[in-house]
This record gives structure tokens, sequence and C-alpha cells, in this order.
């Protein structure tokens, strides 16, 4: 080295630089280190018995009951909360031999320790490995304990603005949930309406087609009654006229016997005369039967008509039937057409309420977008609050560590 004078200062010029860095840090953790006592009394305060003594011989066991405990507190994280995660990330990785690889503890414990870890780094402490929670020393405890301390100290201290700024995100979440619940309300709503309203024109289209249709079998069955009608009519007045002929007929038959009767008594005079006569009777009985015969196969004829006209009438009547019953059934359509009408002007009215629920919607959103601008200029305003803060605090902590290396010069020289 007396060879090497350049060497000899640069090695003595990088032991001062590391010695002062190692100072300042030294420093650092004298501002932010408690007592043991003080600590002990903290820890004994949150509910778990700690002693000054286990802190100066720390078990590992219960120094990561302390350690689960402040994480639950802060972070909300237990090992129990960890271990679902960790379990499926093992057997992604190894299957089933994921039990026999990676016990449970191990698992837990390695979730859990990353959990810490970004915890302690929020707390100030780079350094957390392992070896504090399976090795714990009582230096690395006194501070990692006064860090996370100060930072629960420090939380509580603005209590107030978080738990105001954390209202504000919930009410503001709250009202977007709430918001977008009435729309989905409202857009079910639409959709509801919008198949009612197709289903109703469906019912419309296809009871105007019914309508259309019965009608023009209603004209058809008009005409076919008015046609029946006229021959019906025909009918009866044949029938009367072959009746009055029948009568006529029977009249004259009736007559004729008389008159054979009184000429009775005649035919005994002379066989010629009344061969002649027997010969007109019986000519005239002859043409008399043939006449009856006639006029019976027309009354049964006739008869036979009649017994067709009752059961025309009896068709007719059930068609007259049929067209009442097709003119209620044409009213109850016209009433339900008068329905449909009503719920169209119904439908429409709701399609303007829509259309003014959307303008709500519209307006809502336009004032969630405010609010969110809102939001979020406050929470600027809290970010350049808290690093003025933090600008703040480093001031004070670079004045402290100016004071304190002034006083420790003073106090060597």
């Amino acid at each position: 080295m007396a060879h090497n004078p350049r060497m000899s200062m640069a090695g003595n010029s990088q032991q001062s630089s590391q010695q002062k860095q190692q100072r300042k840090e030294d420093d650092g953790d004298a501002f932010m280190t408690l007592s043991d006592k003080e600590i002990a009394g903290c820890i004994s305060d949150i509910g778990i018995p700690f002693a000054l003594s286990d802190l100066h011989k720390p078990n590992p066991l219960q120094i990561q009951k302390v350690f689960e405990w402040f994480a639950e507190l802060l972070t909300n994280t237990t090992r129990e909360i960890v271990a679902p995660a960790m379990r499926a990330a093992a057997e992604s990785l190894y299957g089933e031999e994921a039990d026999r690889i990676y016990t449970a503890d191990t698992r837990e414990l390695m979730g859990f320790f990353i959990t810490l870890r970004r915890l302690l780094q929020e707390c100030g402490i780079k350094d957390f490995t392992f070896s504090d929670l399976y090795r714990p020393t009582h230096p690395r405890l006194v501070k990692i304990f006064s860090y996370i301390i100060n930072f629960i100290r420090f939380r509580e201290s603005q209590t107030s603005v978080i738990d105001e700024h954390y209202n504000s995100s919930e009410r503001t979440k709250n009202t977007i949930e709430v918001l977008y619940q009435a729309n989905q309300e409202k857009q079910e709503q639409l959709e509801e309406m919008q198949q009612n309203r197709k289903n109703i024109e469906q019912a419309l289209r296809d009871k105007e087609k019914r309508t259309g249709e019965l009608r023009t079998r209603l004209l058809e069955l008009k005409a076919s009654q008015e046609r029946v009608t006229d021959k019906l009519e025909r009918v009866k007045s044949e029938q009367a006229k072959f009746k009055a002929m029948l009568e006529e007929r029977t009249v004259a038959v009736m007559n004729t016997r008389q008159e054979a009767n009184k000429l009775r008594p005649y035919t005994e005079q002379s066989p010629a005369v009344l061969e002649q006569s027997l010969r007109d009777l019986q000519n005239n009985l002859t043409r008399d039967n043939s006449e009856i015969l006639r006029l019976e196969k027309r009354s049964r004829a006739l008869q036979t008509s009649s017994d067709s006209f009752a059961a025309l009438h009896a068709d007719i009547t059930n068609l007259t039937r049929i067209l009442s019953d097709l003119a209620v059934e044409l009213a109850k359509e016209d009433e339900e057409a008068q329905k449909a009408g009503k719920n169209r002007d119904a439908l429409v009215e709701q399609t303007n309420n829509v259309r003014e629920v959307e303008r709500q919607e519209t307006m809502l959103r336009r004032q969630l977008a405010s609010t969110q601008s809102k939001m979020q200029k406050l929470q600027a305003d809290i970010d350049t609050k808290a690093a003025k803060s933090q600008e703040r605090t480093n001031e004070l902590k670079a004045l402290y560590e100016e004071l304190s290396l002034e006083r420790r010069e003073k106090g060597e020289e």
C-alpha cells in the first residue's frame, strides 16, 4: 500500500463514503427507532402477550404471529386468505404432486412472506428477508417493529382524510352501481315493451286478417241465405198451388161418387144402356183412379218437398244463428281493435317515458363524469399535498441528519 499512494487514497475515499452512507442510514434508523419498552408495550396493547425478553430473545413462531397480526391489521390478509391462491399455483405447476413437493405450511408461508414484504416496503423496510421470520434478531426486530408502529401511528393520525376519500369513493361507486342498475332495469323494461309492441302488432295483423276472412264468409252466407229464401218461397207457393189442386180433384171425385150413387138405381133398367153406362162409369172411374194416383204421387212429392223445405228451414235457422254469432264476433273484434288502439297509444306514451328516462340517464352520466373529474382533481390535490408533505418530511429528515452530523462532529471535536 505504501508503494501505491493512489490506490490507498482511493481506498480511503471509498471507505469514508461508505462510512458516511452507513452513518446517514444509522441516523435515519435512529430517527425512526423506538425504545424496546415502547415496542413491547405497543405489541401488548394490540392483544398479543409480548415482553422485553421476547424482543431480546425472539421466538420465530411468536414473531410470525406478530407479523401476521400486523398484516391482518394493515392489509386484511391472513394465511387462510393466501392459502387458496398458493394451492392453485402449486397445482398448476406440479399437478397432483403439489402437496408432496410443497406442504401447506410452506405454501402459505411463502405467500404470506410476499404480502408482508410488500407491506414493509411501504413502511420503509427495503431489506426484509426470510431470515427475519426464521432467525429473527433483536436489532432487526427493533428496526422493523419501529417502522411498522410509526406507520400505524401516521395512518391513525390521517384517519379522517383517509376515511373522507374512502367514503367519497364509496359514494361514487354506489352511485355508479345504482345508475347502472337503473339503466339495466330501464333497458330490460324497454326490451319488454318493444317485445310487447311486436306481439300486439302481430296480434292486430292476425285479427285484421281473421276479420277480413269472417266478413267475406259473412257476405257469402248472406248471399246463400237470400238464394235459399227465394227458393223456399217458390217451393211454398208451388206447394200451396198443388194442395189447392188436390183439394179440387178430391172434391170432384166425391161429387162423381155421389152422382154414381144417384145413378145406380137406373142401372137396372136396360142391359145395353146399363152396359153403356157401365162402360162410361168404368172409363170415368179409370180416369179418376189414374188422376187420383197421379195426385197421390204429386202429394207424396209435395210431402217430400215439404220435408226438404223443413230441413232447409232448419239449416237456414242455423245459418241465421251463425250469422248472429259472427256479428257478435265482429263486435268483439271491433272492441279488441279499439283496445289495441288504446294499447298502441299507451305504448307510444311508454316509449316517450323511456326516451325521458334515457334523457335523464344522459344527464346523470354527465353529472357522473363531472363528479369523476372533480374526484380526479381532488385526488390530484391530495397527491400534491402528499408530495409536499413528503418533501417537507424529507427536508426535516435532511435537516435532522445535518444537525445530528454537526452534533456528532462537535462531539468528536
